[in-house]
């Protein structure tokens, strides 16, 4: 990633916490857009077949609006692009959860695909954490790196600013992988959940 290149743009409404954020560096041009309590549209292009499909599928089962455009350095890897959508569609969640009044804020939830499972806890903490355990069992599908998986899950893990535990198991990568974004999609679904009998931040500190 070429962080000193980095050029921003964003603006969000954190009262029906909707986002939209462009991001440019020397690798990629990124443009996204959230919608965090939607329908599960999606409209997803990242250049990479497997990905745009694992982004729709975290989008359709977190119920979640999402627009993904990348033009990205696919001559040289799936990395850069990978990692750098990882990164922005984490700030997305962060700036689009606000001040993150009334949310549930803790969640986990483990979802099989035939013989994968996958389980994802989460805490929208204000703390940004990432463990994984597992492997993935081929090293690539399609375009994409299996492991980019992993590496996703962490970049948008420190750019939301969460804590993150994951794992995953199996005995084939597409399984794996999936299984991994259904249940991050999930996961994030159930904690970004507004309890109705909470108006403030939940935690004594008063702020995530």
């Amino acid at each position: 990633m070429t962080e000193d290149m980095e050029t921003s743009s964003t603006g969000a409404n954190t009262d029906d916490r909707t986002v939209a954020i462009s991001r440019e560096t020397a690798e990629t041009t990124i443009n996204v857009t959230l919608a965090v309590d939607g329908d599960g549209e999606a409209a997803i292009d990242t250049g990479i077949g497997f990905f745009d499909h694992m982004l729709e599928t975290f989008a359709k089962h977190g119920l979640f609006d999402l627009t993904v455009r990348c033009d990205g350095d696919l001559t040289i890897d799936d990395h850069h692009t990978v990692e750098d959508i990882g990164i922005v569609l984490g700030k997305s969640f962060n700036q689009a959860l606000g001040k993150k009044r009334g949310i549930v804020r803790y969640a986990d939830r483990s979802v099989p695909l035939d013989e994968a499972v996958a389980t994802v806890t989460v805490d929208i903490s204000g703390r940004p954490h990432f463990e994984f355990s597992g492997s993935f069992s081929q090293p690539q599908i399609g375009e994409f790196t299996s492991d980019m998986a992993r590496h996703f899950a962490y970049s948008f893990t420190m750019h939301s600013e969460i804590t993150l535990h994951a794992s995953v198991e199996g005995v084939n990568a597409h399984h794996e992988v999936e299984a991994l974004f259904k249940s991050l999609a999930r996961t994030l679904d159930e904690a970004t959940q507004v309890d109705p009998r909470r108006d403030d931040t939940p935690s004594t500190k008063g702020t995530l």
